[in-house]
């Protein structure tokens, strides 16, 4: 097998200190924020901006490592309003507005969801987009 040959970095040869995790009260502190829900059939996803609408954190049924149909069910979006608003916390949301969008079946349980950590809704705006006249219609099927 031979020897084992030890060596040593630069770093820690002059002593230098090892870098440190940044600490949680270094993070900017947001009283008010923008929580925008985009509920499709197949996924759910939660963004919170601050006032301006620059995303400060967001999270998603996906990246929670639900799978396949179970990302579009009120469940899972429950889980991505509960992880949210305990990331928010750490920021010390109190007030936050919330803007709706889309036709899923989260759009109402993201939201309980992220209220349980104590956030309290200002005011709810749906702004799901809909078609003033939308595409043709298929011609009928001749047989």
């Amino acid at each position: 097998m031979g020897k084992k040959r030890i060596t040593e970095t630069a770093s820690a040869e002059k002593g230098a200190a090892a870098p440190k995790a940044p600490s949680q009260s270094s993070k900017r502190r947001l009283e008010r924020g923008i929580l925008h829900v985009q509920s499709t059939y197949n996924n759910t996803k939660v963004i919170l901006t601050d006032m301006d609408g620059g995303a400060v954190m967001w999270s998603s049924a996906g990246s929670l490592g639900f799978k396949g149909a179970k990302k579009g069910t009120p469940f899972a979006a429950a889980k991505v309003g509960e992880t949210l608003a305990a990331k928010a916390a750490l920021l010390g949301i109190k007030e936050i507005e919330v803007v709706v969008k889309g036709v899923g079946s989260g759009r109402e349980s993201a939201i309980r969801g992220f209220i349980t950590n104590g956030a309290s809704i200002v005011s709810i705006k749906d702004s799901t987009p809909v078609p003033f006249n939308g595409p043709k219609p298929k011609k009928p099927r001749r047989v």
